[in-house]
């Protein structure tokens, strides 16, 4: 007798999309742009004009395999150009355009991108990035009104085309698929936090796997139904797959654009009806002291989600109070795909300090520093590592795996799991001030300050000092309306924390500065305020 068996169904990202056009085809993508006025298209047409952007990039020699980078915002036309790079079998390498032209054009020359799709207003620094990156050859811009002079330079070394106009000059559309699952479709540098900046290559079977995730009930549940605002950046580890997860439930996807400020948030969550919008704690931040100071209402909104930076206690409540939004607190990293755990809706109890529980596909582990795993997985604080479909086996270009015998990644964060599986992030291993000989957490302090109602961004860093190698020091950004005194801000860490832990001294920042991917910048902060007091 022969066993039946299965048809042979590639998970590829095109499948999203096709899926999407054939049975939601007038379901939106809606960009903001710069003039204030929206973009639309239907799921229908946006393949329409991806294949026929593939079909451009194969004219200009993109083949299987092939890096295309990109360098622009949360568009209609960097999407087309995602779905065309990774629908054809190339690798679309995200590049973040808050980052130096140096750093980015040494991604470049990693990857070895020939062709930068760029919107329009960053072509300055794509040309920076092509002068220092000699493998580009050729820029693509996008995001640009018809007849813009800047985009028509194709003489120029690198030569620079408009992508739009090259696409309506074409009816081809280029065939998708028919490659194997496993073949690479995305390349994402982390943010070098550590030394040189690491790439992690996505996968089609990880990302599909990994956006199917986000569809769960317990995770981000998307719907069709939903209008889901995408503020987390396209260039940050693929915008936590929304652009995938959004068009396989046929819900409206909402781009913002360059523009994340609070106002320009607020009128673009009450133009579309956003019921779950997605982005770090900052700019749900300054979303909430627009409204505070507008009183504009936004009633459709059901859902923030967080992540990429940890939740202020007192930021989640006045979310909550204020916008009448429920927010989930999440945790990844660029090398989990990004997701890795999430808070369900249906928990009646959602601390911030709390960031879910992993979805299905992804294990959790607490070790010790040397990677043995602690005799009890529940209440005991450690090393975090993790493995799962989308999580990375080895960077790019290396050959060395980034996983344990055991085919564990180590995370670099501190954690620890509660009874109901929890994950808490206490820390980051590098992050650690090591004063006396002894250990000091600044996540515990950052807590405690960053509850309080004056404070709108808190961080400790260690400070050089003399006699005890390292001393912690406060750095706050007060709310507008904030004035206290330092005893002030130190008094309700006395009796939670070791009198040891205390910082020694209390900086005021009229703004904190943040990282390129909207986390407090501690490399900065350290920079500026770590060496030893004059």
């Amino acid at each position: 007798m022969i066993d039946g068996t299965m048809q042979p169904f590639a998970l590829t990202l095109d499948k999203f999309l096709q899926h999407a056009a054939k049975w939601r085809p007038d379901g939106q993508v809606v960009t903001a742009r710069d003039d204030g006025t929206l973009d639309r298209i239907g799921y229908a047409g946006l393949e329409d004009r991806s294949r026929r952007v593939s079909t451009v990039l194969a004219g200009l020699g993109v083949g299987f395999g092939h890096r295309v980078a990109t360098l622009a915002w949360n568009t209609r036309p960097h999407l087309e150009a995602w779905y065309a790079i990774m629908g054809m079998g190339a690798v679309c390498h995200t590049l973040n355009p808050r980052l130096t032209a140096d750093t980015l054009a040494w991604m470049v020359g990693r990857s070895g991108a020939r062709i930068l799709i760029v919107a329009v207003d960053l072509l300055p620094l794509a040309r920076q990035i092509a002068a220092r990156a000699p493998t580009v050859e050729r820029l693509l811009v996008i995001d640009a009104a018809e007849g813009d002079d800047r985009t028509v330079d194709g003489a120029g070394s690198p030569a620079v085309d408009n992508l739009a106009t090259l696409v309506a000059g074409t009816a081809e559309r280029l065939t998708w698929g028919h490659f194997d699952e496993t073949s690479p479709c995305g390349l994402c540098f982390t943010s070098g936090t550590t030394g040189q900046p690491k790439g992690v290559t996505y996968t089609h079977r990880s990302s599909f796997l990994h956006a199917q995730r986000l569809l769960q009930v317990d995770a981000m549940a998307v719907s069709g139904a939903d209008s889901v605002l995408a503020v987390v950046p396209m260039f940050h580890a693929n915008a936590w797959g929304l652009p995938f997860a959004v068009p396989a439930a046929g819900g409206k996807l909402v781009l913002p654009g360059r523009h994340a400020d609070g106002a320009s948030l607020a009128r673009l969550i009450k133009a579309e009806g956003v019921t779950t919008a997605v982005g770090v704690p900052t700019v749900w931040l300054g979303l909430l002291e627009h409204v505070e100071a507008s009183g504009e209402q936004l009633p459709s909104l059901k859902r923030i989600v967080v992540g990429g930076a940890p939740m202020p206690e007192a930021l989640m409540a006045r979310l909550e109070d204020r916008l009448g939004a429920r927010v989930q607190t999440t945790w990844g990293m660029t090398e989990l795909s990004p997701s890795g755990t999430v808070t369900p809706l249906s928990d009646p109890v959602r601390p911030a300090g709390k960031s879910g529980r992993p979805i299905v596909g992804i294990d959790l582990l607490i070790t010790d520093p040397e990677g043995r795993p602690l005799p009890s997985q529940r209440n005991a604080e450690g090393n975090l590592r993790v493995r799962g479909a989308a999580v990375v086996e080895r960077y790019f270009g290396e050959t060395e795996t980034a996983l344990d015998a055991e085919g564990w990644f180590d995370t670099g964060d501190l954690a620890r799991i509660d009874d109901d599986g929890n994950l808490i992030i206490t820390g980051r291993a590098k992050d650690l001030i090591k004063s006396g000989g002894e250990w000091i957490n600044p996540v515990e302090i950052e807590a405690v300050v960053g509850a309080l109602p004056q404070v709108s961004l808190a961080a400790v860093i260690g400070r050089t000092d003399a006699k005890w190698g390292e001393r912690p020091i406060l750095l706050v950004e007060l709310r507008e309306s904030g004035e206290v005194s330092d005893e002030a801000l130190l008094a309700p860490l006395r009796g939670r924390v070791a009198s040891w832990w205390i910082p020694d001294d209390v900086i005021r920042l009229p703004s904190m500065p943040l990282a390129a991917t909207g986390k407090i910048d501690k490399i900065r902060l350290r920079t500026e305020y770590g060496g030893a007091p004059a």
